[in-house]
């Protein structure tokens, strides 16, 4: 069955990146809609009307509005019939995107919108966890001996990881230059067809730790829940 699907973000790459990149990969038909667009109004004023006050959100057939990314994330995978089936290796899958998930703060804020000194400082301060859980990223694809975390095909868990490590590249690109295995692990994401074409097209992120802003169609937009 198909579905019209329309998701519901920001002008900013965070939690909203994985549901696309994984939409991407199993080349998912979906709309992805600026909240204001889709409500027509400021997000102080949308944001009551949201379901836990969060966006992402996917909104299904018009009427069904699934939030938070993980569950966004689970949603895709049950459709597209890329859902991991085994108990075993689904517990692990959800591990590794949990541990990832964690990764969101304060890494996604920082890069969206920290500048000056502020943004030193929270790079500073962040780098001790970011290395630690770099590690552990690393050890679960060196144990598991596979292309990505699970099996030979990517899951949600790795658009999760895949969404952070990317990321971290514009807070210090020579943070991932200790695990070659993850880099590695970027590479193969990056060398899909249907994720390198997301990647090549969307919205460049630039100024990061200055202004950051999205290019999008063109125009630099600043980053953030407000119109532009």
């Amino acid at each position: 069955m198909k579905h019209k699907l329309e998701l519901i973000y920001f002008k900013m790459r965070a939690l909203a990146e994985a549901p696309r990149l994984l939409m991407h990969y199993t080349e998912l038909d979906y709309d992805y809609i600026m909240s204001w667009d889709y409500y027509d109004k400021d997000w102080s004023e949308a944001k009551p009307l949201v379901p836990f006050r969060q966006l992402p959100m996917l909104v299904v057939d018009k009427k069904h509005e699934i939030c938070q990314s993980i569950s966004i994330l689970t949603f895709i995978e049950n459709i597209t019939g890329t859902n991991i089936t085994d108990p075993i290796l689904n517990a692990k899958a959800n591990a590794v995107m949990l541990s990832a998930q964690e990764l969101f703060l304060p890494l996604n804020p920082t890069i969206n919108f920290a500048v000056g000194d502020r943004f030193k400082k929270k790079r500073e301060d962040m780098i001790p966890f970011l290395t630690s859980r770099f590690e552990d990223l690393d050890r679960a694809l060196k144990d598991n001996d596979a292309k990505f975390f699970i099996d030979d095909t990517p899951h949600a868990c790795d658009f999760t990881v895949f969404h952070h490590l990317d990321l971290s590249k514009l807070l210090d690109l020579t943070l991932l230059n200790k695990f070659p295995r993850l880099e590695k692990f970027l590479q193969d994401i990056m060398s899909i067809q249907t994720v390198k074409s997301y990647l090549d097209a969307r919205p460049k992120l630039v100024d990061v730790s200055i202004e950051p802003k999205l290019i999008i169609d063109g125009v630099a937009h600043p980053t953030g829940v407000k119109k532009t």
